[in-house]
């Protein structure tokens, strides 16, 4: 019996807004998949033949002799998944989807593919693939949350396999935990890998890291909440001691943090990291108490806040790539020059724009749904580069051209990007 894994291809920033590559000097790249293939794959049991397409690089709606077809994909590839769902299923195929989209609207997807498995899947994956061998596979499957104390490596063999000239990552997704106990407003993580933060074995975390780097790979550290106090927080600080004591310094290519998380950590934290290797945060903003506040009129507290998280990132020594977000309903067309404004004194290098989106399912789909306010279902627009509800403050199309500002004026004549590595000087835009 064999196993297809498909990974569907998403539009990127770019690809709907050309012009970003014509005044954004950094280097396109196509990133690493998320884990959620190499996690199943990982899972699936010894007699299964597997086999796995990466539909950004290569059409993968193409014959295929696997038993089962199995897709895991978010709200931005749900629209092209769904294509791929009817392809499959015209082949006589049976059709597997899995993922944050397929957990959060399981209903829209269900009538492109076979089964449904909604939350983590690791515990039930071997139990629907014997389910299909009985004939007795159900439309629906309802997952628990994976024990982490006995789960495999992920299966990113199966990505290393798939490169090739021009689709070359020098770094893939590290996970040291799963879930979060907070309520953001466009976050899915909670409803999809539950409410509370678990953590993997520190020899998981070591076995990933071993696998990445027998392949000539880094690790990218993608989850904030590591930083959270408690155990999340305990594991990352295991990671960096752990960095740092054997010399494997050059293992890290970024680590993902928010501002209130740089605000309230002690600068030892931050020289733990440092001496571990990192030098690059990915600074995510646009949904927490600082960032949602710090670019309006007359928030000064929260502005000395932002402006105290990105002074303590640089005098560790480590860079903060910060990710903007424009759109919240407090944001207007003072919001671009105040953000430009603060990146400017603060002296940041290296940022991301990104249009406030309300993911399916989530707290602000529930509300912008309620107020009338979503204007489209066209899924593959749902990637942070697009307009698709009515702002309060804006236009649609002023909120693009917004955006669109940002990006143009924040790069113009940027001298201090020579300082920049050249891996630092990538953006998956």
């Amino acid at each position: 019996m064999k196993v297809l894994f498909v990974y569907p291809r998403f539009s990127r920033h770019a690809e709907h807004n050309p012009e970003l590559l014509t005044f954004v000097p950094m280097n396109e790249y196509l990133g690493s998949p998320s884990l959620g293939i190499a996690s199943i794959a990982a899972a699936t049991p010894a007699g299964w033949e597997v086999e796995y397409r990466d539909d950004r690089l290569e059409p993968a709606d193409r014959p295929t002799d696997a038993d089962i077809v199995a897709m895991s994909f978010f709200t931005p590839a749900a629209s092209r998944a769904l294509e791929l769902g009817d392809y499959f299923k015209s082949q006589g195929k049976t059709v597997i989807a899995g993922g944050i989209f397929p957990s959060m609207m399981p209903d829209e997807v269900q009538p492109h593919v076979t089964t449904v498995v909604q939350h983590e899947g690791e515990e039930i994956w071997p139990r629907l693939l014997e389910d299909f061998q009985k004939g007795e596979l159900k439309p629906r499957y309802v997952g628990v949350p994976a024990d982490l104390a006995k789960a495999k490596l992920p299966r990113v063999d199966l990505y290393f396999g798939s490169e090739r000239p021009g689709f070359l990552p020098d770094d893939y997704p590290l996970q040291l935990s799963r879930g979060c106990p907070m309520t953001c407003v466009a976050c899915a993580l909670p409803k999809v890998m539950h409410e509370s933060i678990r953590t993997y074995p520190f020899e998981h975390v070591l076995g990933q890291l071993d696998q990445l780097a027998a392949a000539g790979k880094r690790a990218c550290l993608t989850e904030d909440t590591s930083w959270f106090p408690g155990s999340g927080r305990t594991r990352l600080g295991q990671l960096f001691d752990y960095l740092a004591s054997t010399g494997r310094t050059m293992s890290v290519s970024y680590v993902g943090i928010s501002m209130p998380m740089l605000v309230a950590l002690q600068p030892s934290m931050l020289a733990r990291a440092r001496k571990a290797g990192v030098t690059m945060f990915y600074l995510v903003g646009g949904f927490d108490p600082i960032t949602t506040k710090a670019f309006c009129k007359d928030e000064p507290q929260a502005l000395a806040k932002a402006e105290l998280a990105i002074k303590k990132s640089l005098d560790a020594g480590i860079e903060p790539y910060t990710s903007f977000l424009i759109g919240n309903d407090d944001d207007d067309e003072g919001t671009v020059d105040r953000m430009l404004e603060f990146a400017r004194r603060s002296g940041i290098k290296k940022a991301e724009f990104a249009i406030f989106t309300p993911y399916p399912n989530t707290p602000s789909w529930h509300r912008l749904l309620a107020e009338g306010r979503i204007l489209t279902r066209e899924w593959s627009r749902y990637n942070d580069a697009n307009v698709v509800f009515q702002p309060k403050h804006f236009t649609p199309d002023g909120l693009r051209q917004a955006y669109l500002r940002l990006w143009r004026e924040f790069y113009a004549d940027r001298t201090d990007l020579q300082g920049l590595g050249t891996a630092e000087r990538t953006i998956q835009f």
